[in-house]
């Protein structure tokens, strides 16, 4: 789901109950149609609610320009705790840190003007999966140079936890500190009672749960317990109990690197130093946003054994469909001696294991030959698009033989599968890419193996017809590949689906229903409207399939959350 300001991930009650349309909040405007609050700020829609008040997507017009509106009620703390967070954000001016744009006032509400950033957060984003450990760790530095300037202002946040960072929307995590309303200042006064301990339980650090006033310190803690969790994948002292919870606490988190080998172990070093239980060990914020980054970036430096456990896992599925392209390819099209396909196909897994790189180009070549045997243009057209498929994916080359299992899952009927595999691929734009050459991977090799296309019953032809010009070559594949709609329309059907997975399993058992129903529809109804009568039996069970893979997480068991408190 996508969110404008998730930092009210918290809120639960509908917006229907809203205090927008108070007698007090609203005022009608010059047009006498709409009502707009605090004189200024018209609402668009309820980007989340809860008992102490909502947030809005709103329109500022006296600016011109969209905003977040979180409006609160004036009772209990709910707008101390506003007022509070104002008067942090007012001290904090950090790219960092989502920035409070005005304070209003009424007898029953606090409005406040927030800037709209589009994007989920680090919570939602754990939940479906979509960060890799380079984004965590780049998403970890700048949580760790937003607090730190919070810290040079004598700001404490106090409730550092993924759901109040947001990483806006783009292709490199974009982050926002949000949710300043616990934050301890400089000659404030507290908000809570003696004995209370705001925050999240499962956020909380050691000294706190002691009594001890809270630091940055505390908020480096934080912040090493949502890097473990991402990394890790689990989070290091959530319990049933909430006090078992403060007792996994005080025992401290285990180190990193018993459930991440494969992680550098610098890395790993840091972590642990921040959730070090003496607050006087751990290091600043200040500090650790740099080191974070090349703690990991050290690994791109440091060659990996290629027969370590760790290796071995990551780069075995690309080796594998490495030389199974290799053999495919070259036993279709006959031009190497009896026997060599399977001598170049190991060699090529071989090269792949030691240097994936290196492996993906290789891969890529083999066909060149055996191409060049049959068409000099077709051969030229596929080393021209092998090419650019290699720099397509040259920072990314464990993922560029993703494409090969496109041919390998159609006969099953499960290409509808291949959404998930993409998802290995990092960026959208090879996510979808892959998605899309997968399915016509599928047709080109059924259309030369004489066999029918995916999702049409006629056989399909590819003449590999004598031509020397690498134009006509490519011309006469782009138009095999045209001619058949319903293809065309598949191979969309699967990037769009690869696309929108991450942000349906967010959203657990609805999610995966409706991405799978969706999918199916439009498998379904897209050839149809392109004027081809078809079935997406090559689809159907594949996308079940996937369905399930983005229901799953909320069909295990799952440990109760930690209480808040």
């Amino acid at each position: 789901m996508t969110y404008g300001f998730p930092a009210l991930a918290g809120l639960r009650i509908a917006a229907a109950k809203s205090p927008l349309m108070s007698r007090e909040a609203a005022k009608t405007d010059e047009g006498g149609s709409q009502p707009l609050v605090a004189g200024r700020y018209r609402p668009l829609r309820p980007l989340g609610s809860g008992g102490s008040g909502s947030v809005w997507l709103a329109r500022d017009e006296e600016l011109g320009r969209d905003i977040a509106l979180k409006v609160v009620r004036r009772e209990g703390k709910a707008a101390a705790r506003a007022e509070r967070e104002v008067e942090a954000a007012t001290r904090l001016r950090h790219p960092r840190c989502l920035r409070a744009l005005a304070l209003h006032r009424d007898d029953e509400h606090v409005y406040v003007a927030y800037e709209y950033v589009r994007g989920r957060t680090l919570r939602d984003a754990l939940v479906g999966g979509v960060l890799d450990d380079a984004a965590t760790v780049e998403a970890g530095a700048q949580i760790l140079e937003g607090l730190a300037h919070a810290h040079s202002k004598k700001v404490v946040h106090r409730d550092v936890k993924p759901a109040n960072v947001m990483l806006a929307e783009g292709s490199e995590p974009g982050v926002r500190i949000l949710d300043f309303g616990l934050a301890t200042l400089e000659e404030a006064d507290t908000l809570t009672a003696a004995g209370d301990v705001p925050g999240t339980l499962a956020y909380v650090s050691p000294e706190r749960l002691d009594g001890q006033e809270a630091t940055g310190a505390a908020d480096v803690w934080a912040t090493g317990v949502v890097l473990w969790e991402a990394l890790a994948g689990r989070h290091p002292f959530t319990s049933a109990s909430p006090v078992e919870t403060v007792h996994r606490i005080k025992d401290g988190a285990p180190p990193l690197a018993t459930v991440r080998p494969d992680l550098p172990a610098d890395l790993c070093a840091l972590v642990d130093r921040m959730l070090t239980l003496d607050p006087r060990k751990r290091p600043s914020a200040r500090r650790l946003g740099d080191a974070l980054r090349e703690t990991f970036e050290a690994r791109s430096r440091r060659p990996r054994p290629v027969t370590s456990p760790a290796t071995l896992e990551e780069r075995a599925p690309h080796a594998a469909l490495a030389a199974l392209f290799v053999a495919g390819s070259t036993l279709m099209l006959p031009f190497f001696p009896g026997g060599w396909p399977f001598v170049l196909a190991l060699a090529v897994a071989g090269v792949a294991l030691r240097s994936p790189r290196l492996g993906f180009a290789l891969a890529l070549a083999a066909p060149v030959l055996p191409l060049g045997n049959v068409s000099t243009g077709i051969a030229l057209a596929y080393a021209a698009a092998a090419l650019g498929w290699f720099a397509f994916f040259a920072r990314d080359p464990l993922a560029g033989m993703l494409f090969a299992t496109g041919p390998l899952l159609a006969p099953l009927a499960f290409l509808g599968v291949v959404p998930v595999l993409a998802l290995r691929a990092s960026g959208q734009a090879r996510r979808a890419a892959t998605a899309a050459v997968a399915c016509l991977a599928a047709a080109t090799v059924a259309a030369i193996a004489g066999t029918p296309f995916p999702f049409d019953a006629l056989p399909g032809t590819l003449a590999l017809a004598e031509t020397s010009s690498p134009f006509a070559a490519a011309g006469a594949v782009l138009g095999a590949l045209s001619a058949q709609p319903a293809l065309m329309v598949e191979a969309a059907v699967l990037a769009g689906a690869t696309l929108c997975l991450p942000r349906a399993r967010e959203h657990g058992l609805w999610g995966a229903a409706f991405w799978g129903t969706a999918v199916l529809a439009a498998a379904t109804i897209g050839p149809v409207l392109a004027g081809v009568v078809t079935t997406p039996g090559a689809l159907a069970p594949g996308i079940w399939a996937a369905a399930l893979w983005v229901a799953w997480p909320a069909l295990r068991p799952a440990p109760q959350a930690a209480a808040a408190v």
